[in-house]
């Protein structure tokens, strides 16, 4: 019997891998709406969908910080885009310090993606890729490069003030610039970064820390602030009711 959900993942070539996480396609099978709690996962979506019950739409999904209950609509088909943070100044070319635990809907035909565009996941991706690539216009700050590739590198596993000494930057300038762009502070990131990591470990059944965490109270707390529920209940997750939309992962 197929699975209700079904979703599919791309990595990006190379090139993008410090923008892009991942190009990923949704389909819920179900003649029924479903109930999901979506949990931080330390990226920004983009989502093109359409579904029997709501128009072809694009919307900009920001930073969760804490877990949103959200319906699926029947029938629903995205595709998306999950983006490393580094896109929203070179990519997007916005901030969404605005749509902390929001999203905004962008204008019909946005980078020209039309409900034509899924029917081929394939081509949608390699396209989707190509009109990345040509909004990248900017020279990277190298401080900021540098910032997310320790960020990601350690799970977010890294103190503030390393950050700051490895980069260079000031951690009040960091904040600054975390506040203006994403709506966090740095410290509220990694600690995001930290727990998707801590996600998938926990779907696997291994319900101790192994991200840096002071101590088994201290997980299950961090845990308990970015899903609603403890490290066991996670684990259970019945119905396959909690997700990460990037990547939207399941036991």
């Amino acid at each position: 019997m197929k699975d209700e959900i079904e979703t599919r993942f791309v990595k990006p070539d190379p090139f993008l891998q410090e923008y892009v996480d991942s190009f990923w396609m949704l389909k819920n099978h179900a003649a029924a709406d479903k109930e999901v709690v979506v949990v931080p996962d330390s990226r920004v979506d983009l989502f093109f969908s359409y579904s029997p019950s709501k128009q072809f739409n694009c919307i900009l999904m920001g930073l969760g910080n804490q877990p949103t209950t959200l319906w699926l609509p029947a029938r629903i088909l995205s595709f998306a885009v999950s983006f490393n943070l580094l896109a929203l100044e070179y990519v997007l070319k916005r901030p969404v310090a605005d749509l902390v635990n929001g999203y905004t809907e962008l204008p019909a035909g946005f980078w020209n993606i039309t409900s034509g565009d899924l029917n081929d996941f394939d081509q949608f991706q390699k396209s989707i890729a190509q009109t990345i690539k040509e909004q990248l216009t900017l020279a990277t700050d190298d401080r900021k490069r540098n910032l997310f590739r320790l960020i990601y590198s350690s799970n977010g596993s890294i103190s503030v003030n390393d950050l700051s000494e490895k980069v260079f930057w000031s951690s009040r300038q960091i904040n600054r610039y975390f506040k203006s762009w994403f709506g966090i502070s740095l410290k509220s990131y990694c600690n995001i970064v930290r727990f998707r990591a801590s996600f998938q470990q926990i779907a696997e059944g291994r319900l101790f820390p192994e991200e840096n965490f002071a101590d088994q109270p201290h997980f299950i707390r961090q845990i308990r602030k970015l899903s609603g529920v403890s490290p066991k209940n996670l684990f259970k997750n019945q119905n396959d009711r909690f997700v990460q939309f990037s990547p939207f992962r399941k036991k």
